[in-house]
């Protein structure tokens, strides 16, 4: 963990936030304007006393005064994801609230963490008890976001911050202000899509074979992912051109199958046989649409069948458990196995499933998944 302290800079910042003199300052204080200017200049310190009335002054707390920042390492942090998930599966909702909050002052510099409360709020939200509980839940995890943004010098954290920004707006509903933060990054025509190619290549050009190969792995296993999570939502908006749907389910479901994708992301599969199902129930497709849900069934007992949910590789992607192990929550899945039995019962449910709830074929499966408790599934944000 490390620890900084930074009085000097920011009795500077927070007097000059405020359009104050020295001169001013030192009247409130009971000093000497040689004394403001000491401190400033970090060529002394006030005692204590002075810190307390100087905090209450400025309306910040003498941690944030002092600028005192603790940093969490990545071990710390995956420990402390892991807790509170579990928590949010065995306590009180409104209690975890405020151990989360808790730890987002205590952290409140340490934006790696604040990022993956963010992350942590957003795959728990909906556990709020009235959706205006969760709407204010996600608009705290904003306000996290904009901090980040405010003051985190790492582009990468920034820039995962910003997405994630979007992500919250249009689960708020905010379809604009998510167009505004993600167009000028998404441009087709910005060179930045190479890059990762481009970093293979110099791994390679500089000898690094291990990581050119390690970092190509890992580049094809995200496009994968993508271009299964981008596959989920193609069907539902060509929902009502079912030639289109069923070229694309065809395409999916053998990439899936070739690459093995229900051992390696179950979850990631389970939300594309789940989409198709629902737009194939909706179109009235009994056939189709039981056959997607055998499916989702299937990548659903690939979550269950393990005491915890994890990202790995396997025999082909046998670099990638490296990397994974470097990410910010490791191998840790955003949700556990608990929180996604609790959703599953609700999944099957959707309206879409009209016209083959009364089959012998879907109540088997409802029967498998929900009746027994054997556990369930739900869409990720993360």
């Amino acid at each position: 963990m490390k620890n900084e302290i930074n009085l000097s800079n920011n009795i500077l910042r927070l007097r000059h936030e405020r359009k104050l003199t020295q001169e001013a300052l030192a009247e409130f204080m009971g000093v000497t304007k040689a004394s403001v200017s000491k401190w400033e200049t970090g060529q002394s310190t006030p005692d204590i006393l002075i810190l307390s009335q100087m905090a209450s002054f400025f309306d910040v707390t003498i941690d944030e005064l002092v600028g005192y920042e603790a940093w969490l390492t990545d071990q710390q942090i995956r420990r402390y994801y892991k807790e509170l998930v579990r928590d949010f599966t065995e306590l009180p909702f409104h209690g975890v609230l405020e151990k989360v909050r808790s730890l987002a002052r205590r952290y409140c510099a340490c934006y790696p963490f604040l990022l993956q409360l963010v992350v942590l709020y957003w795959n728990h939200y909906m556990l709020a008890e009235t959706e205006e509980e969760g709407r204010k839940i996600l608009q705290e995890a904003m306000a996290w976001c904009d901090r980040i943004q405010e003051n985190c010098g790492d582009s990468g954290v920034c820039s995962e911050a910003l997405v994630m920004k979007a992500g919250l707006s249009l689960s708020l509903g905010m379809a604009a202000e998510a167009l505004e933060a993600l167009e000028p990054i998404s441009d087709p025509g910005r060179f930045t899509g190479q890059s990762g190619l481009m970093l293979i290549q110099a791994y390679e050009m500089a000898g690094e074979n291990e990581k050119a190969r390690s970092f190509a792995q890992a580049k094809q296993y995200q496009d994968l992912l993508n271009l299964v999570s981008g596959a989920a939502l193609f069907v539902s908006l060509y929902e009502r051109d079912l030639k289109r749907c069923d070229e694309t389910v065809r395409r999916i479901r053998g990439i899936i199958e070739l690459y093995q994708l229900e051992e390696l992301h179950p979850n990631m599969t389970a939300q594309f046989h789940y989409r198709t199902a629902a737009v194939y129930g909706g179109n009235g497709k009994r056939k189709e649409a039981l056959e997607a849900l055998k499916l989702f069934e299937k990548s659903c007992q690939h979550l269950l069948k393990a005491e915890e949910i994890t990202l790995h590789g396997d025999a082909y992607f046998d670099l990638l458990d490296a990397w994974i192990e470097k990410l910010p929550l490791g191998r840790m899945a955003p949700r556990d196995r608990s929180f996604l039995q609790e959703n599953l019962r609700a999944a099957l449910s959707h309206p879409a499933f009209g016209c083959i709830r009364e089959t012998r074929e879907f109540k088997s499966i409802e029967s498998r998944l929900c009746d027994r408790q054997q556990g369930g599934v739900h869409e990720a944000n993360a």
